[in-house]
């Protein structure tokens, strides 16, 4: 009897035991659960006219593992912890630093940064994308533009339009990022003129409930086309119909 006894509580002292061990790892799991990493969504562009590829880093951490080539982005949002973050671009062939901005970035919010200049003199725009603030409810689709011709001693008239109705008409300085605006969807008109060294323009078709970013790039007087005076556009995203 002493020894079924002993065997007896050993195993419960096993049992409780074990009891503690699976109270102890769902203590530990619900804390690790309850804990959230404020993430952010970046994307980034290289609108540098003389650097082929650039290379961007926050807080010396690559955000991407290929370089982004002239007029190309992060094709969507990247997350990025939160905080206060040091945002940098460097020529991806030489590692030369092009510019560094600090960025405070916030929970559940999505940012650009448009890594812009020429000839030795860049900077990065980091702008916070209000796409929260956008309604599907207007059956608009929502514009902004991007002034990345590098030249700072002209202002551009930037217009954008939609059936006759101008949603921009205004001068626009180099590194001028505007706001979303509502647009009707369909073809849009874009133009950007300052007497004979900028005048460009073409007809996009935008969608309804999406999201642009129209990028106003290249370099005035330009004889190399690749680097001339160009209007793209990219789309940031669509608009939840969904609560």
């Amino acid at each position: 009897m002493k020894k079924l006894f002993f065997l007896l509580r050993n195993n419960a002292v096993l049992f409780a035991g074990f009891l503690a061990i699976i109270f102890l790892f769902s203590a530990c799991k619900k804390t690790v659960d309850t804990v959230h990493q404020p993430v952010a969504g970046l994307m980034a562009f290289n609108l540098i006219p003389d650097k082929a590829s650039v290379g961007v880093a926050i807080s010396n951490q690559s955000l991407t593992n290929s370089p982004l080539l002239y007029t190309s982005y992060t094709g969507g949002y990247l997350g990025v912890y939160g905080g206060n973050r040091d945002v940098t671009t460097y020529d991806f062939n030489s590692r030369t630093t092009l510019a560094t901005t600090s960025q405070l970035f916030a929970d559940s919010t999505n940012y650009s940064v448009f890594a812009v200049g020429a000839n030795g003199s860049y900077r990065n725009l980091v702008v916070k994308d209000n796409l929260d603030s956008l309604s599907s409810s207007t059956g608009e689709a929502f514009v902004r533009y991007v002034n990345a011709i590098a030249d700072s001693t002209k202002q551009p008239l930037v217009t954008i339009s939609s059936n006759g109705t101008d949603v921009f008409n205004n001068n626009a300085p180099f590194a001028t990022v505007s706001d979303f605006k509502g647009i009707t969807p369909g073809d849009v008109s874009v133009k950007v003129i300052n007497e004979s060294a900028i005048n460009s323009s073409r007809t996009i078709t935008l969608e309804q409930g999406k999201i642009y970013t129209i990028l106003l790039v290249g370099l005035p007087d330009q004889a190399d086309s690749s680097k001339a005076v160009q209007i793209k556009f990219i789309q940031n995203g669509t608009i939840s119909t969904t609560p």
